[in-house]
């Protein structure tokens, strides 16, 4: 997925004279990004110092909703877990995907307003990246318990005969139930043929898999003991076993319940996270249009006269874009350098967010942790 790089420059005599050098300069001639206007509506400006405050507050709400816009992705790979390769095509911002929402964007003034003071939108987006968290975390721990537990009953079922369940293997009529002398015990044998005829009445195998079988032995009562020891000197284990029929019956109708309730809450789950993460996307992305204008308003004064721009950048020449910029800005801000954050420079704190004479700010569309 993307990365585009958000932009503002002010308006020189017209805001289109800002953005028709800005094309000359990196798309025109030299194909070092392709670049869209980015339309941020006239939102209301308020004090120099509640722009002030918002900028920083604005800079923790945007952290904080990406990682929500993460988690719902996250969560949308770990919930498909059998077509991972389709989750991106579920991960869709008002429809669309999220490369054609950020190039096109448009201010919905219908979730947040501009008759609204820029603090209420703020707080709007905070409480709706709030609610979408909690959501999720109560949904994800439902839908994860469910899974564990039916996860464990499968592992259960499956595996070495030594430990696995056998409730699906054995049947009544593989024991001697309710005999005074007799009993019914199960054995596991590994590539072993010793005999243990002389203590066992008769034995049948019952289900053999690549590394052992599994015998039912019927034998005399007092001859348990014996029996067990004969077991030990040939490697044979005896399976602690008891037919219980209510006790297997339980266990079948557990799994099939919960492997039910499984495929009910699969489908509205995956709905819920398709939805959410729209929410949570759009929201992301309206933060960074409330963060665009306010820097640009606080660095570049009143009145409001900028050119909000998203580029994304042509990979092989993200250096050669920044000198470019940089070029072009630089009398706005003769002090900013080329500087990133990725460089370490002694006693230059920058806070983890490159400084550049233009307002900047980056939206990284690579959500997940694996490649889809």
């Amino acid at each position: 997925m993307a990365e585009f790089w958000l932009i503002s420059a002010p308006g020189e005599k017209t805001c289109q004279q800002t953005w028709d050098k800005l094309m000359v300069a990196t798309s025109r001639t030299n194909n070092l990004s392709t670049n869209n206007k980015f339309n941020i509506p006239d939102l209301k400006v308020g004090t120099l110092d509640v722009l002030v405050g918002l900028s920083d507050e604005l800079a923790k709400l945007d952290t904080f909703v990406e990682s929500v816009v993460k988690k719902v992705a996250q969560y949308m790979a770990d919930v498909l877990e059998d077509s991972r390769d389709k989750v991106q095509e579920n991960l869709l911002a008002n429809g669309v995907d999220l490369v054609t929402y950020i190039t096109r964007f448009q201010w919905d003034m219908a979730k947040y307003p501009i008759k609204q003071s820029l603090k209420n939108i703020s707080e709007i987006i905070s409480k709706q990246g709030t609610q979408i968290d909690n959501d999720l975390k109560a949904r994800a721990s439902a839908y994860n318990n469910l899974k564990g537990n039916l996860q464990n009953l499968e592992r259960k079922n499956a595996g070495s005969l030594l430990t696995r369940s056998l409730a699906d293997i054995v049947k009544k009529e593989d024991f001697v139930l309710d005999s005074e002398y007799l009993i019914t015990m199960l054995v596991v044998v590994s590539n072993s043929h010793a005999d243990l005829s002389s203590c066992v009445v008769s034995s049948r195998l019952l289900f053999e898999d690549h590394d052992s079988g599994l015998f039912s032995v019927t034998l005399f009562r007092k001859a348990i003991d014996d029996f067990k020891h004969k077991a030990r000197e040939n490697k044979f284990t005896v399976r602690d076993f008891q037919y219980n029929e209510e006790e297997m019956k339980a266990d079948k109708e557990e799994m099939t319940r919960l492997s039910t309730d499984k495929k009910k809450q699969f489908g509205p789950l995956v709905r819920w996270l398709k939805v959410n993460f729209s929410e949570a996307f759009i929201a992301w992305i309206h933060i960074k249009a409330l963060r665009v204008f306010v820097e640009s308003v606080l660095r570049y004064g009143l009145p409001v006269n900028f050119q909000a721009m998203l580029l994304q950048p042509n990979k092989k020449n993200m250096k050669k874009l920044r000198e470019v910029l940089y070029d072009l800005y630089n009398y706005l801000d003769s002090s900013a350098a080329v500087i990133d954050a990725a460089m370490d420079i002694p006693g230059l704190n920058l806070s983890q967010q490159e400084y550049y004479p233009y307002v900047y700010y980056k939206i990284d569309c690579n959500l997940l942790d694996f490649k889809v």
